[in-house]
């Protein structure tokens, strides 16, 4: 049975997977174990591997079932071709590495490149806790090109990916 991706609002993942399941869809919600830093301890939670999406397993995808599924409470849209009217369906295998990597507890770690354009925040090197704005990126080098207003002058910056993040 083919797989489909559904874009959820944000945070809703867990109830937009219970309510699928009420109406007898089979979903799949991978979660993985992180650590929550909280003001005076930290605590292991479970997060979504991936924030606003779970999957769901169609034997028909028919205007019914999709109906069914889009009337679910924090559902926005089962992913498609852009302005496409049929949602495009998950390779199995990507399933299937997606739920070995979720059994196989091993630690997952997200990460989030800025792209040209979006803001970013040096979190090491001399220029640390500065703010700036991604001039160019090469993602096989891991290699960012920041610009940072310094006394109303712009200065670049080559930074490596450990030493930025997404603002």
């Amino acid at each position: 049975m083919p797989w489909y991706a559904v874009h959820t609002r944000s945070r809703h993942e867990d109830r937009v997977c219970a309510g699928l399941v009420q109406k007898s869809i089979h979903t799949f919600l991978p979660k993985i174990e992180v650590w929550s830093k909280r003001t005076d301890r930290r605590k292991k939670i479970m997060i979504p591997l991936f924030p606003g999406y779970l999957f769901v397993e169609l034997l028909v995808l028919d205007n019914q079932t999709k109906l069914d599924v889009l009337k679910t409470f924090g559902v926005v849209r089962i992913l498609g071709k852009p302005r496409g009217v049929d949602p495009i369906a998950v390779p199995d295998a990507k399933i299937e590495a997606i739920q070995k990597i979720v059994q196989s507890k091993v630690e997952v770690q997200q990460i989030q490149y800025p792209k040209v354009g979006e803001p970013a925040l040096i979190i090491d090197g001399p220029f640390k806790d500065i703010e700036g704005v991604v001039v160019s990126t090469d993602y096989s080098k891991e290699l960012f090109v920041i610009t940072i207003e310094l006394l109303q002058r712009s200065v670049a910056i080559k930074l490596e990916g450990f030493q930025i993040k997404k603002i």
